[in-house]
C-alpha cells in the first residue's frame, strides 16, 4: 500500500543501480528505473525498465536533444523490449552516484514550495542540505541543469534535491536511507505547515439532500460535457466536508482559477476548472489558449480534448454544494477524487460549482496563461502510453 500524501497514481519514480549479464555473459551496468504510467503503490519488478547507464550518461553529456529524440534513445538503451517506457526523468536518475534514488511529489513540500515567496521559504526550512533547482519541465533540458547544480553545490551533509514546483529527490547507498531522507524532508515540511492548520477554516453551511431540479441539472451537465467531448462521460457527485468547506469559500474564484496545483494535475487536469454551466465558452477559452501557446513553442502540437475533464481521461470539478469528477471510468474517477483529497492545503486548487458565477465572474476573463509547454510532444507520448 502506498503513501499517498507522498505521490499518487504514476506520479514519482525511484531506481535502482545494478549489474547483470547480459546475452553474451558479459557484465551490464543498469539503471532499473519505474516506467512511465505505472503506479508506486501497486507496482512490479515488471514495472521497471533495465536501461544502460553508459548510453544514459553519454545522452547527459550531449548540449541539446528533443523530446522526441530523447524518449528514443531511451527506448533504445532498454535491455527487454517487453519492458516499460523508461520514466522521463531516466537520465536524472542515472547522474546522480548513488545506488538508489527515490523521486516523489509529496503534499507538504509542495504546499510549501507553491506558496507565496516559495523558494525563500524553501532555503529557511532546509538550509544547504538540499540542492535547489529552479522549475524546468521533466526531461533533458531538467537532467541537465540538475547535475550542473548538484556538482557544484553538494555537500557531504546534502540529503536531497528540491525541484522547484515540481518535487524531491532523495538518494542514499541503500534503498533505506534514501527512503529515510525523503520522509526526514518531507516531515520538515508537514511540521512548518502545522502552523497554519487552521487557515481558511469557517462554518459550512447545510446542505439538504439535491432536489430534483438539481439532480436534473447536474444530469443536464454531463449531458453537455458529453456533447463537447464527443464521448459519454461519467459525472460522480460528493458532499463530504472537505469539498463543502472549498466549495462554499467566499475568495473561491480567486483560488480555483489560479493554475495546476501539482505536477500529477499537469498529467491529469486542464490549467483551470470550469466555473459555471456554459461547456461551450470554456471549450473556446480553452482551444484559444492553445492556440495562444502553440504559436510561442517550435514544432507541431496536438490539442486534446477541450470539454472540462481530465486530457484524454476525467476532470475534478467541485459544486458549490459539493463535488463532482467527471470522466469515462469509474475506477479513474476514483483516482481523481484521491487527487483531489491529497491536494496541498492551502490552497486547494481546481474547483467548479453549478451556481451562478459571483459577480460577473467569467471563464474567458478569469483566465490565464500560468502554464507554458503543457502540450509537448513528450507529455503527448506519455498520455498516449499511460491511457492505452
Amino acid at each position: 500500500m502506498g503513501e499517498p500524501s507522498l505521490v499518487l497514481h504514476g506520479g514519482g519514480n525511484t531506481s535502482v543501480k545494478l549489474t547483470e549479464a547480459d546475452v553474451f555473459g558479459e557484465p551490464a551496468y543498469l539503471l532499473y528505473v519505474k516506467g512511465s504510467g505505472w503506479d508506486l503503490a501497486t507496482i512490479d519488478a515488471a514495472g521497471f525498465a533495465p536501461v544502460r547507464i553508459d548510453h544514459l550518461l553519454r545522452l547527459a553529456r550531449l548540449p541539446q536533444l528533443s523530446d522526441s529524440q530523447m524518449a528514443q534513445e531511451l527506448r533504445i538503451a532498454t535491455m527487454r523490449a517487453d519492458a516499460p517506457a523508461p520514466s522521463v526523468e531516466a537520465i536524472l536518475h542515472a547522474i546522480l552516484p548513488y545506488k538508489f534514488v527515490d523521486h516523489c511529489h509529496a503534499d507538504a513540500l509542495i504546499a510549501v514550495m507553491n506558496s507565496r515567496d516559495g523558494e525563500d521559504r524553501i532555503r529557511d526550512l532546509y538550509g544547504d542540505s538540499v540542492v535547489i533547482v529552479p522549475y524546468v519541465m521533466p526531461g533533458f533540458a531538467l537532467a541537465k541543469l540538475c547535475a550542473e547544480l548538484f556538482a557544484s553545490r553538494m555537500r557531504a551533509h546534502t540529503s536531497g534535491i528540491v525541484l522547484l514546483n515540481h518535487g524531491l529527490f532523495t538518494f542514499g547507498d541503500n534503498a533505506r536511507s534514501s527512503y529515510e531522507r525523503t520522509i526526514e524532508l518531507v516531515t520538515k515540511a508537514e511540521d512548518y505547515l502545522s502552523k497554519f492548520q487552521d487557515a481558511g477554516k469557517g462554518d459550512i453551511l447545510p446542505v439538504s439532500r439535491p432536489s430534483v431540479r438539481v439532480r436534473t441539472t447536474i444530469a443536464g451537465l454531463r449531458r453537455e460535457v458529453s456533447r463537447v467531448a464527443g464521448k459519454p462521460m461519467i459525472l460522480v457527485t460528493h458532499r463530504d466536508e472537505t469539498a463543502l468547506r472549498f466549495a462554499q469559500r467566499p475568495d473561491l474564484p480567486k483560488i480555483a482559477l489560479r493554475g495546476p496545483a501539482t505536477p500529477d494535475h499537469v498529467i491529469r487536469t486542464k490549467r483551470i476548472p470550469m466555473i459555471g454551466r456554459d461547456v461551450d465558452a470554456f471549450a473556446l477559452d480553452y482551444r484559444l489558449y492553445f492556440a495562444r501557446n502553440a504559436a510561442r513553442v517550435s514544432g507541431a502540437l496536438t490539442m486534446l480534448d477541450p470539454s472540462p475533464q481530465r486530457e484524454r481521461r476525467f476532470r475534478l470539478t467541485v459544486a458549490m454544494k459539493g463535488s463532482s469528477e467527471v470522466g469515462k471510468l469509474l475506477t479513474q474517477i476514483a483516482q481523481d477524487c484521491e487527487l483531489k483529497r491529497r491536494t496541498p492545503k492551502p490552497p486547494l486548487r481546481y474547483v467548479i460549482y453549478i451556481d451562478k458565477p459571483p459577480s460577473g465572474e467569467t471563464l474567458a476573463a478569469a483566465g490565464s496563461d500560468l502554464v507554458v509547454g503543457t502540450f509537448s510532444e513528450l507529455q503527448k507520448a506519455l498520455f498516449d502510453d499511460q491511457s492505452g
